[in-house]
């Protein structure tokens, strides 16, 4: 039997090892730094929402001006045409058309001074918008950068999993049953180690020292007994 605990033993050093290949992986460095470039990714992209909304708001009021300027200087056209062509001769519908262009000559210089207004709105908006680009540009290389770097580091540990979980299986199904499924609820509890050596006096689990009279009787105890330290209650191998 005593062959059994140093299987499990055993079996416990790859578990520990698959414990720490596991956090390791969880824990990349990469991966923080990845989950703050999205972030980041993230905060870039609703600040530049509010700014795309406004641009757009600004372009729509100055295609809006634009549209009247035009319609008012083909008006204006239309009106002068008119007048100089010859069409009209009565003194009163001239003086009248007159009045209208001379109307639409300050309508058109008053939709244009606005139209500057906007476009002066919208020039740090669109500034904004082109720096945003080269930062998001910069972004999202770094975080292509940083998932190459994390599948890499995966890959790495990944196998050196596979070193530890194929010599793990037939160990584990060499054990007695009730043993490993006590070992597995110690391992759930207790963080990860469900056995450990006796040294000296010490337990290698919690690493507190056994009372001499409980050191003596595990001495004593038949070597198939499932023996456990009294303070923190793994399996413990002699």
């Amino acid at each position: 039997m005593s062959g059994v605990f140093e299987q499990l033993l055993e079996l416990q050093e790859h578990d520990t090892r698959i414990d720490q290949l596991r956090h390791r992986r969880a824990t990349l460095p990469a991966r923080a730094e990845l989950a703050d470039t999205e972030a980041a990714q993230a905060r870039l992209e609703a600040r530049m929402a509010g700014v795309r909304a406004q641009r757009d708001e600004h372009g729509a009021h100055q295609a809006a001006l634009e549209e009247q300027i035009e319609a008012s200087k083909a008006r204006r056209a239309e009106l002068e045409k008119r007048m100089f062509g010859g069409q009209v001769s009565a003194a009163r519908d001239l003086q009248a058309m007159d009045e209208e262009v001379r109307h639409l000559a300050r309508h058109i210089s008053d939709l244009e001074d606005r139209e500057l207004e906007v476009m002066e709105l919208l020039e740090p908006l669109d500034g904004d918008l082109q720096a945003a680009d080269v930062e998001r540009h910069s972004l999202d290389a770094r975080a292509a950068q940083l998932k190459g770097l994390i599948a890499e580091a995966e890959k790495e540990i990944d196998a050196e999993l596979d070193e530890e979980l194929t010599p793990r299986q037939p160990l584990a199904e060499g054990l007695p049953p009730e043993l490993l499924r006590r070992y597995e609820a110690l391992r759930t509890k207790l963080g990860g180690t469900g056995a450990a050596r006796l040294v000296g006096n010490s337990c290698s689990g919690c690493h507190l020292t056994l009372p001499a009279m409980e050191v003596d009787r595990i001495k004593k105890a038949p070597p198939d007994a499932v023996i456990t330290c009294d303070n923190c209650g793994r399996i413990l191998v002699r």
